[in-house]
């Protein structure tokens, strides 16, 4: 991985685009995902479920968070591509070595301050753990893939599949580092579906 060096020149870049993701059972389920695991592990009571309701309620809830994240990082594909598009139309830029792995690693690693600022009005703080899941799921599935497809032990802990997806891939290829003083972009839309995976994993580590 090089760094891009050269003159100090700045490139607008599209601005991203969060489609919130509408799922009406969704908090319900994060919420019910999050006491089933407290109950699984001894800190609430589980009154009158089982342990397999319990884990089918957490494996639910999972789920769903697997789903929020997809269409998330669906949203940050297209950003990514749109962007791609203004390197191959920039003679400097179609030369420096940018590739898809640049900007994913500028939206993890080095995101501008009015993105970070953005982020952190929304109640978004931990954005790098969110879009490193949401591009390394989609780095893998093409399409959503149904419940049933996907084994319960992975849906279980598809963070840390999604944490190991987004390294793989980038590791695929040699890339240039970009930096946000080079590169700067604009961020609309809602945070409500980002700040409910967030509070959902502070709710597991807590």
């Amino acid at each position: 991985m090089e760094t891009l060096i050269g003159p100090q020149r700045v490139w607008k870049m599209p601005p991203l685009i969060l489609h919130p993701f509408s799922d009406a059972s969704g908090p319900n389920k994060l919420l019910e995902s999050s006491r089933a695991s407290l109950m699984l592990q001894g800190l609430l009571p589980a009154g009158e479920y089982s342990p397999q309701e319990l884990e089918q309620k957490l494996v639910e809830g999972r789920f769903c968070e697997l789903r929020m994240l997809f269409y998330l990082g669906r949203d940050l594909d297209r950003w990514i591509e749109q962007c791609l598009e203004v390197v191959e139309r920039d003679e400097t830029l179609r030369r420096a070595g940018i590739k898809k792995q640049s900007f994913r690693m500028l939206l993890v690693e080095d995101p501008p301050e009015n993105i970070r600022e953005k982020l952190k009005s929304w109640g978004v703080s931990d954005y790098k753990a969110i879009f490193t899941r949401a591009i390394g799921l989609n780095a893998v599935f093409a399409e959503m893939p149904d419940q049933r497809s996907l084994h319960p032990e992975f849906i279980r802990n598809y963070y840390r599949y999604a944490d190991h997806m987004f390294a793989c891939s980038q590791q695929m290829t040699p890339f240039t580092q970009i930096r946000s003083r080079n590169f700067q972009f604009d961020l609309f839309a809602s945070g409500e579906y980002t700040r409910m995976l967030e509070r959902q994993w502070d709710l597991e580590t807590s």
